[in-house]
Order: structure tokens, then sequence, then C-alpha cells
């Protein structure tokens, strides 16, 4: 249904298209300041449209957003975010913005908890020096994990769960130790068993060690992003929620507190859920098949600590079940240098859940009571009082669920209403949601409405 709706609708466009070769402005309202609205933005500013960005926030970046504190020089995102040496879409564009000279290539340390030890485990070498399992299942380990980085063709794994294909892999005992809580971690104990294979290869597929990040963290990028859009002639406005979308006579009215403004095309890069809630009167089948998609949230508590955590280690997967109150650890000034923060040493204690758990809903005071007795066990010498500062960061729209055949669920970017179209993470499968995926999104909704329209 999805893909008959886009197909119809672009034929008939493409019939009507105009042989003027004339490049006719068109004016584009962008619901949304993260990545993907941003990038469709500044293309869409580009090829010389009108184009006006909403967003309820007072600051740009969405997921990728920084927040400050007084002694530090940089920002710091408030979830963590790092790219991958082969995430190209991200690099290309900050290339394309003159920056490349802001982007470096640190190589951490990743590591896994298991037995009361941390464990580095981001090379062979430390794949076979993982002791927790038999020599044999960590060969088969790294055998498959070369499999999967040289596949190409993810499809048929969609059929599959990957909990039963990485057990099948790998061995019970490896896949008890080692995936099985990377699962659980990211989908819950209700959800990971229905997660596609085809999840999971593009977690192996692309990632390397080498991890990218941006002079002045992820909010500059995003602050040099809506620079760009507005040199183009574009807008950013901030703290403007859009409250609903409808058709009117020559394109699409947001109604927003205090106003309306009429635009030819609309991009929507809000969760699939909210879309639904701010266009009235859509399809039936298409409102109900939006409202199945699955999704997890995650909440954050970033602590500004007195003294490292650990001993070099950036990211640590904490296995479900081994009593830990949250799902990971991440020791930021492991990774980028303290000197940009005042000296402060930053670690997020993170998971993702339910986005009605009670955590979700949460206080700062009550998550980090909830996460203290975790960060004992992570380093028996660590104290309350070595907290110079904490944040909390929660989203109930944090991580797509990808069942079997998930491809077949993911709705088109052109939506059932004429000029109206949907971008967001729910539509970057098979590939795990994060900034590189968020550029490549809104470039391809970008080029989408420049050819249609």
């Amino acid at each position: 249904m999805y893909h008959e709706v886009a197909k119809t609708r672009s034929f008939k466009r493409a019939s009507a298209r105009s042989v003027s070769s004339a490049v006719e402005k068109m004016d584009i309202g962008i619901i949304g300041a993260g990545v993907t609205g941003l990038t469709a933005a500044y293309d869409l500013a580009r090829a010389g449209h009108r184009v006006t960005v909403y967003e309820a926030r007072p600051y740009a970046g969405g997921l990728a957003a920084g927040f400050s504190d007084e002694r530090w020089e940089w920002p710091l995102e408030r979830f963590y975010h790092h790219w991958f040496a082969s995430d190209r879409e991200a690099i290309g564009l900050i290339r394309e913005l003159g920056a490349a000279d802001r982007l470096f290539f640190p190589r951490p340390t990743t590591s896994v908890y298991y037995g009361g030890r941390i464990y580095p485990f981001d090379s062979p070498l430390r794949v076979l020096q993982f002791t927790p399992i038999p020599f044999i299942d960590r060969l088969r380990v790294g055998v498959v994990t070369l499999y999967l980085r040289l596949l190409r063709n993810w499809r048929p794994l969609e059929g599959v769960t990957a909990a039963e294909w990485t057990r099948r892999a790998v061995g019970p005992r490896a896949y008890e130790v080692l995936w099985k809580p990377l699962l659980i971690s990211k989908f819950g104990e209700e959800a990971y068993r229905e997660v596609n294979m085809a999840w999971f290869w593009a977690r192996l597929h692309k990632r390397t060690p080498r991890l990218g990040y941006f002079v002045g963290g992820f909010q500059g990028f995003v602050d040099l992003l809506v620079e760009r859009v507005r040199a183009l002639g574009g807008r950013v406005l901030l703290n403007v929620p859009v409250q609903q979308i409808r058709p009117v006579e020559g394109g699409l009215a947001l109604s927003f507190p205090g106003g309306e403004a009429v635009h030819e095309q609309v991009v929507a890069t809000c969760s699939p859920q909210a879309f639904c809630d701010l266009v009235p009167g859509l399809p039936e089948d298409y409102v109900s098949r939006l409202r199945a998609l699955r999704h997890m949230g995650a909440v954050v508590l970033v602590l500004a600590l007195k003294r490292p955590l650990t001993r070099g280690h950036y990211w640590i997967n904490l296995p479900k079940g081994d009593g830990f109150p949250f799902m990971g650890l991440v020791e930021h000034t492991n990774y980028i240098s303290p000197e940009h923060y005042g000296g402060d040493r930053l670690v997020y204690c993170g998971e993702y859940l339910p986005p009605d758990h009670p955590r979700m809903r949460m206080s700062k005071e009550e998550l980090l009571e909830e996460y203290l007795p975790g960060l004992v066990r992570i380093n028996p010498d660590f104290r309350p009082d070595w907290i110079r500062a904490f944040w909390m960061f929660a989203e109930t729209y944090a991580q797509p669920i990808p069942t079997l055949y998930h491809s077949r669920n993911i709705p088109p970017l052109e939506t059932p209403v004429p000029g109206l179209w949907m971008a967001n993470m729910s539509q970057v499968y098979p590939w795990d949601r994060g900034t590189n995926y968020a550029v490549e999104l809104g470039r391809r909704v970008a080029r989408r409405i420049l050819w249609e329209t």
C-alpha cells in the first residue's frame, strides 16, 4: 500500500512536469531542526528554494544536540555520539561545508564487562584474548564477524531473528556472554527476540575502531549547518512547535502558537506516531501502519566527575541480568581530552527503555540514586562526592524495533497528502539510527522533492 501510493503519485507528477528547464522557486517548510531536517534544508536552499525550518525546542540538533557548562570550552552531547571512519555521508557533508579540518578520528577503547572485569574488545586480537569463552568460540566469533562485514546482501537476513542466527553461528556460550546482552540492552527483555538479523548485520558491517568527533562537539556541526542554511536565505526558527498540518489552497498550512504559515511542500522529521497526531484526516490504513511501528525510548544520566571512573575505557557494554541498573557506560573523556571540559571527567550512564517506563519520568536525583550502585560496581573506589554536577536527558523516540521482514513496514518518504513528506529514523533501516544516516535521509528527501516537483 505504501509503495503503491508513492509510485502512483510519482508517475502523475512526472507526467505533469513542465518541459521548461527554468527552476521555479518553491516555498518549503521543514518540521524539526535535527540533522535530517537541517541537511534537507541546506540542500533545498542551495538549490534556490525558500526554506523555513520549525523547531519546537530552544535549540537545534535533535538527538545530536549538545548542552554546556560554564567551565567547558566545548558543548557536550545530550546523548553520546561519534562517527565511524566509514560514515561517508556525514564526512562528505562536513567536507562540503569546508570543515574537514574540524573533524578528527581518535581510536578509543571499546570494552565489555563480564564477571567483575572490564575486557577491551575492539580488535581481532582482543577478541581472541577474551578468556570468558572457550578459544574455539572466540575463533567462531571472529570468523562470523568477518563474514558479516564482507556480506553485501542483507535481505535474506530479514527472515530470521538476530537471537536465533547469532546463537547458531557462534554457539550458545558466546551468544549468552556477548551478543544476547547487546540485544537486550538495545531492545529490552520483551522485544529482543523479535529483532531481525539484518539490523544486527548492519551494526557489524560498517563500524570501525576509529571514531570521529568534531571540534566544538556535535553541536558545533549542527551550528555550522544552521549557519549555512541561513546564509543561503533559509530561516531556522526555534521555540516554534508546529501543532497541526492541513491541506489548504496553495499548499499546506502549518499551525503553531500565535500564527500559521502556508508552504507548497512540507517535510516532517518527527516520529511516525507524532506525525499521525499532527495531520488530521490521514487514511485509516496508513495511520494504523504508522502506529504499528514500535520503538524504544532512551534515558541518560551524564556525570561531571572530579577524577576518572575507569582506566582508559571509552565505551563499556554491560550485561543485562548482572545487577547493573543501566546497560551502557561511556566515559567521554577517555575519548576526547578533558582539557575541553575544564578538567571534568565526563561519564554517561544510559539505557534503552519502553517509552512509558517509570525511569523515563524520574527526576535526575531519583535516577542518580538508582544508578549509584552500578558506578560502585564499575569502580569500587567511587564515592558520590566525586560528582561535581550531573544532568539527565530522556527521549521517548530513540530506537526503532525492526522485526522480521521489516523492510515491508517502512513507510515511503512521500505521504498520502500531496506535498507532504515524512523523514525520520524509522526510514534508515537496515542501518542503525545515527547522524550519518540522518544526513543521508535528509539528502534523500531533498532529492525526491527536487525531482518530483
